[in-house]
């Protein structure tokens, strides 16, 4: 059987056996610090390994007791697997009790186990008591079936049978995801002499080895690994549910601080804004009021911020779940569904937790609307989540559909294999998509927007695709694809850099520009000026420029001179005439007599003969190049 790993977390009051209890199940003295042993009590988070039967291997997490280091605890609980909520015979449920009972609760923390210790120094009518007391505690609680077991870790008794029951629970526990990205939120950095610098944490997904690529966030700065540890044995790689210390280089302990997250992808993004599912404590001492100054624990990380409502201007309680918003003084590292705990930082008050909804969220509205997009938000699967990002921003790889969601790489490669398949999903580049739906609605946009403009623009050839590109303002690639799909389908046809219907055909319209052309058509090698013949038509100088470019475009009429068109049909009449009067070469003599035209027409005709390549100048003769 493959080994399996799990965290499990010692919580409960000060002073009620946590590390004696530690110890006892797995030898290790948890309170490392002078302080900690002078005051005989634990101050940072212990750690020790705990081996059981069917390679399930554990790290044991010894969290802090005392009121003050309820900071230290929530560090310490986070990534837990499984709680053993600890609670000492002779004092039964204390205050600290009930806020880490609390404090699991609003972390998500599902599979607990009450350990009631030190029962050799009371007698049976005090236990029962005590056991009274606890049930009373978790009646309305999840943990309200969590088993109940009875140890005194200075005697021994009872620690087979709280194994047994620790291994009975683990057994039917799933293992956390070890095949998305590797994300290790930091709560220690150290230096060690001839070494360097140490972090440690407890992997919450993924697999690390020596060769990962890591990088720290938020700085965004690469770690490169020299060693890593689990409890103490050097090992090749570590995954999600194992405790480990990573000797690192590229950093200095100064440079890292607890909170800071290690991560092997791009697939993890840092936030100063997070969307949030609150769920109040039963009682506050004071009303929570509208931008209130908080600090958010998260992970290992602690960070102030205020509390934005979009419902309310404060609470006094609530047992409903609030949808709000929490605005952070820095930026730290969160995924979707990661678990939080509010305090108050002055007086200091555990307000309550939740879950993250949205870790880029946004500055929106105050009102019904905006709590109505955040129960949305909540409520979505996964897919439901993917589309609305792919409908909201119309193109997303998959690692930015990754980042975005916040969901597991896994889910979202299933999600969009499935959805290419179903024709759902579009892929537009290599692993970039978007909706087909939205495609669709693109490529009605692009035929709309173009035989609008060929009705206005009838002499034009198309439109521009940098034209087409701004008026529809929506996302460049997209844009281009839909563009050459239509082409490829012939729909759409493009010609340079202009793009038009298939069945477009630029045309004169009725009227004054018919009456131009017809004018330059019976001038035939003798056109007047354009301005001339524009007078005639009283056009605007648009519809001028329209016209001539029209003409030349479709080349209806060449060039003679600065301000001078020809129409085409007549200059191919005049070189046919020249050609059949001409041998090999002529002078500007036999030019003159046989097209019978003057000097001011004669010399920007001949020029206009060698600029398309029918004759090449020859000392004072041109040479036919083709005859």
């Amino acid at each position: 059987m493959a080994d399996v790993y799990y965290t499990i977390g010692m919580a409960g009051h000060i002073d009620h056996g946590k590390t004696t209890l530690t110890k006892a199940l797995t030898g290790v003295e948890t309170d490392r610090l002078k302080e900690e042993k002078e005051r005989h009590i634990s101050i940072e988070p212990g750690y020790a390994p705990l081996k059981l039967e069917n390679g399930i291997h554990v790290s044991i997490i010894d969290v802090p007791g005392h009121e003050r280091f309820i900071r230290q605890m929530i560090a310490g609980v986070a990534g837990i697997d499984l709680v053993l909520l600890v609670i000492a015979a002779d004092e039964g449920v204390m205050p600290q009790t009930k806020e880490h009972l609390q404090i699991l609760k609003f972390l998500g923390i599902k599979k607990c186990m009450v350990v009631v210790s030190k029962i050799d120094r009371v007698e049976e009518e005090l236990l029962e008591l005590a056991v009274d007391e606890i049930e009373q505690l978790l009646e309305d609680t999840d943990y309200k079936d969590a088993p109940i077991l009875y140890v005194d870790s200075l005697s021994g008794k009872g620690l087979s049978e709280l194994k047994q029951a620790i291994q009975t629970e683990l057994n039917d526990l799933e293992q956390r995801d070890s095949n998305g990205s590797f994300r290790l939120p930091i709560d220690q950095a150290f230096t060690v002499q001839g070494h360097g610098t140490v972090v440690r944490g407890t992997v919450f997904e993924g697999i690390l080895t020596k060769d990962s690529q890591l990088t720290l966030l938020p700085s965004g700065k690469k770690i490169k690994i020299r060693q890593i540890q689990v409890h103490n044995h050097e090992t090749e790689k570590a995954q999600a549910g194992q405790r480990v210390a990573l000797n690192i280089t590229g950093m200095t302990k100064d440079e890292i601080k607890r909170g800071d997250v290690l991560v092997d992808s791009e697939n993890f993004h840092v936030t100063s804004t997070i969307d949030i599912s609150l769920q109040l404590v039963s009682t506050l001492a004071t009303p929570l009021k509208q931008r209130s100054p908080i600090k958010v624990h998260v992970g290992t990380t602690e960070a102030y911020g205020k509390i934005v409502f979009f419902d309310r201007n404060e609470v006094t309680e609530s047992a409903e779940e609030i949808l709000c918003q929490v605005r952070l003084e820095e930026e730290i590292v969160v995924r979707r569904d990661d678990r939080f705990i509010l305090r108050r930082p002055t007086p200091v008050e555990t307000l309550g937790g939740g879950w993250i909804i949205q870790p880029q969220g946004g500055k929106y509205r105050f009102g019904e609307e905006t709590v109505t997009m955040l129960r949305k938000q909540m409520e979505s699967s996964p897919t439901e989540i993917l589309d609305e990002l792919l409908l909201k921003n119309q193109l997303l790889s998959t690692s930015q559909l990754i980042q975005l969601s916040s969901l597991q790489e896994d889910e979202v490669y299933e999600i969009v294999s499935n959805a290419v398949q179903s024709g759902k999903y579009i892929e537009i580049a290599q692993h970039v998509y978007s909706l087909k739906g939205m495609i669709s609605k693109m490529n009605e946009m692009i035929l709309k927007k173009l035989k609008k403009y060929h009705e206005e623009f009838p002499l034009r050839i198309g439109m521009s695709k940098a034209e087409l590109l701004q008026v529809l303002g929506q996302n460049k690639n997209v844009i281009e694809y839909c563009i050459n799909g239509l082409i490829q389908s012939n729909v759409l046809k493009k010609d340079e850099q202009y793009v038009a219907v298939l069945s477009f055909k630029p045309s004169l319209p009725n009227g004054p520009m018919e009456t131009i052309v017809s004018s330059l058509l019976n001038d035939g090698t003798q056109p007047k000026k354009w301005e001339e013949y524009l007078k005639q038509g009283n056009l605007s100088n648009q519809e001028a420029n329209e016209l001539k470019v029209f003409l030349l475009k479709t080349n209806q009429a060449l060039t003679l001179n600065e301000g001078t068109l020809i129409d085409k049909n007549a200059f191919d009449k005049a070189v046919n005439e020249l050609k059949a009067g001409t041998d090999a070469s002529f002078s500007l003599a036999e030019a003159k007599e046989i097209l019978s035209l003057s000097r001011k027409y004669l010399i920007p005709f001949l020029e206009l003969l060698d600029q398309h390549q029918y004759t090449r100048r020859d000392e004072g003769n041109r040479v036919w190049i083709n005859k």
